[in-house]
């Protein structure tokens, strides 16, 4: 695809801030907390598909090469074997499936001016926060089961699935509803400004 100079910048941004967001880490086991799935989302469903997925696929790929932007400051080819990796995966596939869903029911979206209603505005809000949790539930659903195999087939830890839904998901499921409201709330405010223009 060819892309504007202004959506090139775009894109290269919200790698930037999904670094950013890997940098606030809270390490509490095989996968740290961190802000980054606030980013995933808000690149997918202000900018969409192809471009939210190709942030990540940026901010992956320069992690890959070598630059430290994974969490801890870690970067190189052997983060493919870290626990954390598939969640990396699910980043792509979750800002291209927010923004595919954010492109077939936000856009165009509502009107400023009906946004100041109570009701269009909630219905507009929780349409975006739908979509928000599709993204997180993908990100679980590609993020688990690699850690489990890294965990078990790679690293020999004993680690049940049940366990690995433990440690990936039920630790983090708090705060990444925190993160969909917010990227939510920034979300409503935001996208109707940026399709006016």
């Amino acid at each position: 695809m060819t892309l504007s100079t202004r959506s090139m910048a775009l894109t290269a941004l919200f790698a930037a801030l999904t670094a950013l967001g890997a940098f606030l880490a809270i390490p509490i086991g095989p996968v740290s907390i961190t802000l980054q799935t606030l980013f995933v989302l808000l690149a997918g469903i202000l900018f969409g598909a192809r471009l939210g997925a190709l942030s990540q696929l940026i901010y992956i790929a320069l992690g890959l090469f070598g630059l430290p932007v994974f969490s801890g400051f870690t970067g190189g080819l052997s983060s493919v074997f870290k626990p954390s990796f598939g969640f990396l995966i699910g980043f792509i596939v979750a800002a291209y499936l927010v923004g595919f869903l954010a492109e077939k029911y936000l856009y165009p979206p509502a009107k400023p001016d009906s946004l100041q209603n109570p009701s269009k505005g909630s219905i507009f809000f929780f349409k975006i926060l739908l979509i928000a949790f599709a993204g997180i539930f993908f990100i679980y659903l590609l993020g688990i089961p690699y850690m489990y195999f890294i965990l078990h087939q790679v690293m020999h830890t004993e680690i049940t699935f049940c366990g690995a839904v433990k440690a990936g998901c039920l630790v983090f499921l708090p705060g990444d509803i925190l993160k969909a409201l917010l990227a939510s709330l920034l979300g409503m405010k935001i996208l109707p400004k940026i399709k006016q223009r």
